[in-house]
């Protein structure tokens, strides 16, 4: 049994840790685990819940029974399966809800074979407290650049771009997998849900985790909610704190390159009708028919123009006035190009 700062260090440093196992269920592991961690279920969705229903409804000490024979079953199928191939250097530090019966149960029979087994102290729910602590505490401790514009100004390449020339870069909408408005949720992806809000904190702090506290970070002038996730609140107050560099493109690009980049909207034009209907009590059933028109035609550059005009720059510019007023400077550009964006990247 090991307690969390060790844990933690492992998690870090990776010295004598060869992989991080979570035996809990399927739907556990989902909602929330260890970034870096597989999923070895000793308990399956159905089987807890069956052990559960049993111990409710029945009695603790049969749902021991079943729940015994089960987990002795899933674990005899790993053996034959996942262990079988690793060598006897193999450090497994293994996770459960709490610390206690499905864990070490993995971890007895491991350690009979021969192997060095790692428990964590308290299960998840101490690594939950941990990471809950640490986004109290360690976005404050961090220098932020706030990268601002309307959108179709590229903001988000160039924040990669940023990344690619060594500067640290907090990719809100990478982490969160939404581009952080109505029809930010990319469909067409293969893996197209965002994580919980869980697991967002988890992938935060491993972020987090990652960067030099010497450095500045460059983040992009986000909302505090993007799509079905919140920012930590002391990450979103520092940085409504910190400085703004606004790039400007023309308005004309701006719908040339995000059509370069929403393609999805275009592949999918049912499901952009279907989200455009939740603007219908802001703009008028006249302005939707307007734009479903422009669908039906395949006016694409008509209904991205619009759509900057109507909505997206009026909101832009409530929320950017609500939110960020420590503007440093604003930097301009005609198009958007490889040569510009070097350019640009100079005068940030």
């Amino acid at each position: 049994m090991v307690n969390l700062p060790y844990f933690i260090n492992q998690i870090s440093e990776k010295n004598d840790c060869s992989e991080i196992i979570d035996v809990r269920s399927e739907n556990e592991f989902m909602e929330d685990h260890i970034p870096g961690a597989i999923n070895l279920p000793v308990l399956n969705n159905q089987e807890r819940e069956k052990v559960g229903t049993i111990y409710k409804q029945i009695s603790p000490f049969e749902a021991r029974k079943i729940g015994a024979s089960l987990i002795a079953k899933n674990i005899s199928y790993f053996l034959e399966t996942y262990f079988l191939g690793k060598n006897k250097n193999y450090i497994p530090l293994i996770y459960c809800w709490r610390g206690g019966q499905r864990s070490n149960s993995l971890a007895i029979i491991l350690s009979q074979i021969g192997w060095q087994i790692k428990v964590l102290e308290g299960g998840y729910k101490t690594y939950r407290k941990y990471v809950r602590k640490k986004l109290e505490v360690l976005p404050l401790e961090f220098n932020y650049n706030i990268l601002c514009g309307l959108t179709g100004t590229g903001k988000t390449n160039l924040l990669h771009q940023l990344s690619k020339q060594g500067y640290q870069v907090l990719d809100l909408e990478k982490i969160a997998n939404h581009r952080g408005s109505l029809l930010g949720k990319e469909w067409a992806k293969k893996i197209d849900y965002q994580p919980s809000q869980k697991y967002f904190d988890s992938l935060l702090l491993q972020q987090f985790k990652s960067f030099d506290i010497t450095k500045s970070i460059w983040v992009e002038s986000e909302s505090y909610k993007i799509g079905e996730v919140y920012l930590p609140s002391k990450l979103w107050c520092k940085m409504k704190e910190s400085p703004c560099i606004e790039v400007q493109l023309p308005l004309r690009e701006r719908v040339n390159f995000l059509l370069r980049e929403y393609t999805y909207l275009i592949t999918y034009p049912n499901i952009l009708k279907n989200r455009l209907t939740y603007l219908k009590s802001r703009y008028g059933k006249e302005k939707i028919d307007d734009w479903f028109r422009w669908i039906d035609q395949k006016k694409w550059f008509n209904l991205a123009q619009d759509l900057l005009i109507t909505h997206y720059d009026p909101a832009y510019r409530k929320s950017i006035k609500k939110t960020y007023n420590r503007f440093e400077k604003s930097i301009s550009f005609s198009e958007y190009n490889s040569v510009k964006i070097e350019k640009i990247l100079e005068n940030l």
